[in-house]
């Protein structure tokens, strides 16, 4: 069917909206650094809920579901079964333990339990993972649409990063969340209308659908085997909890979004919210995936040979919709991205502003300074994201080496916060050292694949805190004085 001007017109229209409404922000984020980074605390619940479930949800998982259910089953969708219980943790402990504090950054907690180095040491790492994530979404946002549109991946990455940038810059967080809302609401108003056309599209109705995908296994949720070596139900689930923990418990890009909230209440009200709605929109995704191929298992001729995986799902966009439909649906997985890298750009903004800046100043400064670091901080993560993605693209790999070097950034985060959070009195000594063995296993895994990939954080964040656990109880009992008379009982 192609793309006519209905398709164009819906789409240019949601673009330049989006761009025109968080720039109308502009003037809120100008009161000061608390209005940019966290809007002062005065937004709805609902909103900062949909902000939470559109930072979720990337132009990875808008086309990365659907093409891992198409080609395999239902197993990716168990990472999503963590979720509750991830949410669930962050509202009890998370969620009052940042608001509590009385900082934006997710990471004044451990300069607090450990001392600066470890603030920075994970604001670094924080920095390195959102540059690397802005050019990685960029460049995975530009394919699709090359393929839907026709045009230069490197104008794509560019055009996008910039319309981003522009409104993440000038509207601040309160942009970011109310963009990221509207933006949720197109993601799931496109995905319906795809599994409606696809459901009732099938030739013998949708019970044909349903047919085909049970003949084929396509809605297994994977092996319950024992391997760790496969992605099974057992490692999928457990890299969700580990991964999810990670994202809803200490990255910048949730903590942020606590902060914005009017109480901890709705903050736990909004966290519960976004969070668990993904795991509905994650099984829409991997229906769709699985309706794709029934759809075209039924209709073989509507598909073109040498479109397979992750470039079904943009072909049935183009082809297999009705016009101003498919418009919307290119802007809903536009929208997936862009919600994903303005998050990116404000969040290690807020952090160059409060872990590096402000210490390094000795405090607070003006509000004029303090904005001017801001604007600044984010058009380097913006621009520098944009580079990333113009590199991917021309080099092979990158994209791979990229995201291994992010898992090793990131890697030790987690484990550092859990052993904060159950270590009373951890020696400097102790928390170095476990961080740096968390590492080296992370490194080790990362480069010999002893296991599957998804383990890697999961005994990355296990070695970090037994080792912390280990070196501080030797520690602090040979720091114990002795008892009066000697070691004799």
């Amino acid at each position: 069917m192609g793309l006519g001007w209905l398709d164009y017109l819906v789409f240019f229209g949601f673009v330049g909206g989006v761009v025109v409404f968080g720039s109308s922000f502009f003037r809120r984020s100008r009161k000061g650094a608390s209005a940019f980074t966290a809007a002062e605390g005065k937004m709805p619940s609902w909103v900062v809920g949909m902000s939470i479930f559109a930072t979720f949800v990337s132009s990875i998982s808008f086309l990365g579901l659907p093409g891992g259910a198409y080609s395999g089953n239902w197993n990716q969708l168990v990472f999503s079964f963590s979720i509750p219980i991830a949410t669930w943790l962050a509202a009890k402990i998370f969620i009052p333990l940042y608001r509590g504090q009385g900082s934006v950054s997710a990471y004044q907690y451990l300069e607090r339990r450990f001392g600066y180095w470890a603030r920075c040491y994970v604001g670094v790492c924080y920095l390195l993972t959102q540059v690397a994530r802005t050019g990685s979404i960029l460049l995975l946002l530009a394919i699709p649409l090359h393929t839907m549109f026709g045009w230069d991946v490197g104008t794509l990455i560019v055009v996008t990063g910039l319309l981003t940038l522009v409104f993440s810059l000038l509207g601040g967080i309160a942009a970011v969340l109310w963009t990221d809302a509207v933006q949720g609401i197109i993601l799931i108003v496109g995905a319906l209308a795809c599994a409606a056309v696809l459901t009732f599209g099938m030739p013998e109705g949708p019970g044909q659908l349903f047919r085909i995908a049970a003949e084929h296994g396509k809605f297994s949720l994977g092996s319950f085997g024992l391997s760790l070596q496969e992605p099974t139900f057992w490692v999928v689930l457990v890299y969700g909890l580990f991964t999810n923990l990670q994202n809803y418990g200490i990255d910048q890009n949730y903590v942020q979004r606590y902060m914005t909230a009017r109480s901890t209440r709705e903050a736990v009200r909004s966290t519960l919210f976004g969070g668990l709605l993904y795991v509905p929109v994650s099984l829409l995704f991997v229906y769709i995936g699985t309706a794709l191929f029934s759809y075209y298992t039924a209709r073989p001729e509507l598909l073109p040979a040498g479109v397979a995986g992750d470039q079904v799902f943009p072909h049935f966009i183009v082809h297999g919709l009705p016009a101003g439909l498919t418009g919307l649906v290119i802007a809903s997985l536009f929208a997936a991205g862009m919600s994903t890298v303005s998050t990116s750009i404000n969040s290690a903004a807020t952090i160059v502003l409060t872990d590096f800046w402000r210490k390094a100043r000795g405090g607070k400064g003006t509000d004029r300074q303090e904005l001017r670091v801001l604007y600044l901080a984010s058009f380097v993560v913006g621009a520098l994201g944009i580079v990333i993605g113009l590199l991917m693209m021309r080099v092979d790999g990158v994209l791979d080496a990229w995201w291994k070097l992010a898992s090793i950034f990131s890697g030790g985060m987690l484990g550092l916060f859990l052993l904060a959070l159950v270590c009373r009195n951890i020696p400097r000594t102790a928390g170095i050292a476990a961080v740096s063995a968390g590492l080296a296993v992370i490194i080790w895994m990362t480069v010999s694949h002893p296991v599957h990939t998804y383990l890697t954080i999961v005994f990355g964040t296990t070695a970090i805190f037994l080792t912390g656990l280990l070196l501080t109880r030797l520690l602090t009992r040979r720091a114990r004085p002795a008892p009066p008379g000697g070691d004799r009982p």
